[in-house]
């Protein structure tokens, strides 16, 4: 056995360790095993990567392989444009057409200035042949104008909204948007400043409730959009750190807000729910870990009937650089991280090797290979997180087992730098949408435009009923069905090290009696 079968083995029986002791009712330790997530294994029509996992190299980029891109268990099915921004939606209307939405500005107002003749905003994309989108709108009010990360979709009520936005705060102008009638159309039902100070947003599932999170100003808005066309203030909260994203559990009575340096916030936020008159906001717990980065958002699933929270932490350096984790939060008031997911380029130990990559160094290191946003086909048992981690591209991973996380396909296209200089390379920054009964993710990526993919060779999502508005608003209420297959072998593999771990744990403790 070679050394880095040894290191390989040794790694494995260390997170079968932790994982043991995390099932076994214990605590997570300070750090849970950091990582690298197993890699893919990719399958027929795959273009894998040739170096370390997510790694786009100087040396791929001078002898042409990078210009092939890299693609491991997908295939694009069709793609739109020639940048992108934060977010990715997908809706269909009352008459069973397909829309896509996603914001074109990862900073505005560079970005209308380089953008020649196309508008910057957000494109409504007809994706009734999802290999040929068609833009059929462009909305340019202020809040889509300039939204940073704050384009929202509640599916079940079918409103498209975005509060005006910048990397710090910006006015809060918020545009509400109906599909309903027409998705390829959305209908302007206001465009008001009345959402405090924008950066990031979180819909409440009933689509009742928008709540504006800024990051420097340090401030939460709640608004009333109950009546779209006339949205209120409802409360502003102060005081949490730099809160950045947040969701909204699926009884609205809770957020999960992420913040810097403070990480993980949960708020008892039933009173704006009740609508009571002056709601108080009470902090359940927060939570930080050793490794942290720029808390960038949360999602909340259940996953056999546990709850978590997925966040992801976005930029960081060294051993802090952005990736996502899994947090169980079956005691609100104690949660704690159970697993990692990282790339091997977001390891500590690689990144001194990596420094000369394209797309790695750039003004204020606000690129590299880091993560930024995660999302799920459904928040119950959704059995796949897809996340953007900038140059490694689009990565998908299997969560059914929430304590290791494995991945199971990837897509990185072929770069064109937008901006020479400041974007080499890819810019995979925005969330995914799904259309999980085709296998299908969509997201966008800021260089190169909107993708949407397809995953191959097993690596499916959830399966639902087609024409289903399947979404991260609805909480897996409209997916039904059972996820891609489970390999025997991997788990007959987890069971004998856990076997193993046991083992010697009981050993140890035997030794000290």
């Amino acid at each position: 056995m070679n050394v880095r079968s040894v290191g390989v083995a040794v790694s494995a029986l260390s997170v079968l360790a932790v994982v043991g002791a995390i099932r076994a009712g214990a605590q997570a330790p300070a750090d849970v095993y950091p990582g690298p997530t197993p890699r893919a294994e990719c399958g027929p029509g795959s273009k894998p990567e040739v170096s370390r996992q997510g790694r786009v190299s100087a040396e791929d980029v001078a002898s042409g392989r990078a210009a092939q891109g890299y693609t491991c268990n997908t295939e694009m099915v069709g793609r739109f444009g020639t940048r992108g921004g934060y977010k990715v939606e997908r809706f269909i209307d009352s008459a069973r057409r397909e829309c896509a939405y996603y914001d074109t500005t990862l900073l505005f107002p560079i970005d209308a200035v380089v953008a020649g003749q196309d508008l910057t905003g957000v494109y409504v994309l007809d994706m009734s042949n999802p290999a040929k989108p068609v833009r059929t709108e462009t909305l340019v009010t202020p809040a889509m104008q300039s939204p940073h990360e704050s384009v929202n979709l509640n599916v079940k009520r079918g409103l498209l909204v975005a509060v005006t936005s910048s990397p710090a705060f910006a006015p809060g102008f918020i545009d509400i948007y109906d599909l309903n009638q027409d998705c390829r159309h959305p209908v302007l039902k206001a465009s008001l400043p009345v959402a405090g100070l924008g950066h990031e947003s979180g819909f409440a599932p009933d689509g009742k409730t928008l709540y504006s999170a800024s990051l420097d100003a340090r401030t939460i808005t709640a608004v009333d959009v109950s009546n779209p066309s006339a949205p209120l203030p409802l409360w502003v909260g102060k005081d949490y750190g730099a809160t950045h994203g947040l969701s909204i559990s699926e009884d609205g009575n809770r957020a999960y807000v992420t913040a810097r340096v403070t990480g993980l916030i949960i708020l008892d936020v039933s009173q704006i729910q009740a609508r009571v008159l002056n709601p108080q906001v009470r902090v359940i717990s927060t939570l930080t870990w050793p490794t942290i980065g720029t808390p960038q958002i949360t999602i909340p699933v259940t996953i056999n009937g546990h709850p978590f929270v997925i966040e992801m932490d976005e930029f960081g350096d060294g051993a802090n650089i952005g990736a996502a984790r899994i947090i169980d939060i079956a005691d609100e008031t104690k949660p704690f991280v159970i697993s990692n997911i990282k790339l091997e380029v977001n390891m500590a130990a690689n990144q001194a090797s990596q420094v000369n990559d394209p797309g790695v160094k750039t003004p204020g290191n606000y690129q590299g290979y880091r993560g930024h946003y995660c999302e799920v086909p459904r928040r119950v048992d959704p059995g796949i997180v897809a996340c953007t981690f900038i140059v490694s591209g689009l990565r998908v991973f299997d969560i059914r087992d929430p304590y290791v996380p494995k991945e199971i396909a990837y897509f990185n296209p072929p770069s064109t730098p937008f901006i020479p200089g400041i974007k080499e390379g890819n810019y995979a920054m925005s969330s995914a949408a799904f259309a999980p009964e085709r296998g299908e993710i969509w997201y966008s990526d800021g260089n190169v435009g909107f993708f949407a993919v397809r995953l191959t060779n097993n690596a499916r999502p959830v399966v639902v009923p087609a024409g289903t508005n399947a979404a991260k608003s609805q909480g897996g209420t409209a997916a039904t069905g059972a996820g891609f297959p489970y390999v025997a072998a991997g788990f007959a593999l987890v069971a004998a090290g856990l076997a193993l771990a046991l083992a010697l744990r009981l050993r140890r403790l035997g030794a000290h009696d």
